[in-house]
């Protein structure tokens, strides 16, 4: 058995390379490509554990409950974390199928509808910041804030928006089931939007709630729930970089734990793109991990070879 185990979370858009390619159809394309690249890592002897995004995927559920409120129930939120689990889950078990038997790789594929659980006091419930779904006009908005409750946003003027809670994730319930699979060299498909957030009620059941939990957050959870020798956030770029975008930008090719924090605190990661995986990956060496990468899907192999990539230890 291999004895390597990487997490890899692979970008939230992944699957929506741009507003024309949104089709079923087209995610898939998109999944195999992303997936050709986690074999190649299978192939060099990692098992891997892939988490992944869901909010396009997450909207495209809503927008349909909405338009079709008229004649059927709308799903709840957690619901549509669960059906997209599933549904992304699918593409990548068929892609990773098609891919290993192509290479002549005895492996296989399966994926852990997963819930994270929450703390029902945490901040965040108080303070919803997370967009989800589509925009609407302040006319459509009202009755969904006075009516239904929703917390809603006027977004930079493009509509207003409902806002749900990001809380932090506390605990993987399925963490036995994902130790297991891996114990059996299966490649686990799991925490898929962050996991579907649930809380423990006062008999200690679990019940689902509207939130949305930040997938590199729970990815490094499940990293360390699990004792990953690597935690690897693929993203847009192939490294992060200090002073992004501006005439003195530097790449960064390995960076310890304590440049992490500093570079986090003098603000060089944005908070919506960056910042989060940056955060989510000092989480993960602050609990005992030992190594974490940062880059493009089609750097990886390159990166793990030491030639591209930022490497961030302890």
């Amino acid at each position: 058995m291999n004895t390597r185990v990487a997490v890899v979370a692979v970008g939230g858009n992944s699957l929506i390379k741009d507003e024309k390619h949104k089709s079923v159809q087209d995610q898939y394309a998109a999944a195999c490509e992303s997936m050709h690249h986690i074999a190649d890592m299978i192939q060099e002897g990692w098992n891997v554990v892939v988490t992944h995004g869901n909010g396009p995927q997450v909207g495209f559920i809503l927008r349909r409950s909405e338009l079709a409120r008229h004649e059927l129930h709308e799903v709840p939120l957690d619901a549509c974390g669960a059906d997209t689990q599933g549904a992304i889950g699918y593409m990548f078990q068929q892609a990773l199928r098609n891919e290993f038997k192509r290479r002549g790789l005895k492996k296989e594929a399966a994926t852990v509808v997963t819930q994270v659980l929450v703390d029902r006091a945490d901040p965040a419930f108080q303070n919803p910041s997370k967009p989800i779904g589509s925009f609407m006009s302040q006319a459509d908005a009202r009755p969904k804030i006075e009516i239904e409750g929703w917390a809603m946003i006027e977004d930079a003027g493009r509509g207003w928006r409902r806002v749900v809670a990001s809380p932090q994730p506390k605990q993987i319930v399925e963490v036995n089931a994902i130790n297991s699979l891996i114990r059996e060299s299966f490649v686990v498909i799991s925490v898929g939007g962050g996991g579907i957030p649930v809380i423990e009620n006062e008999e200690g059941d679990l019940v689902g709630v509207e939130a949305v939990i930040d997938k590199d957050y729970a990815s490094s959870l499940l990293a360390s729930s699990i004792g990953a020798d690597l935690f690897l956030i693929s993203t847009a770029v192939e490294k992060a970089a200090l002073n992004y975008n501006k005439p003195d930008q530097k790449w960064l090719d390995r960076i310890t734990l304590a440049e992490a924090r500093q570079y986090q605190a003098e603000g060089h990661f944005a908070k919506g793109s960056m910042g989060p995986k940056i955060q989510a990956i000092i989480w993960f060496l602050e609990r005992g991990g030992q190594q974490a990468l940062l880059t493009n899907p089609e750097n990886i192999g390159r990166a793990l070879a030491g030639q591209t990539g930022t490497w961030i230890v302890p």
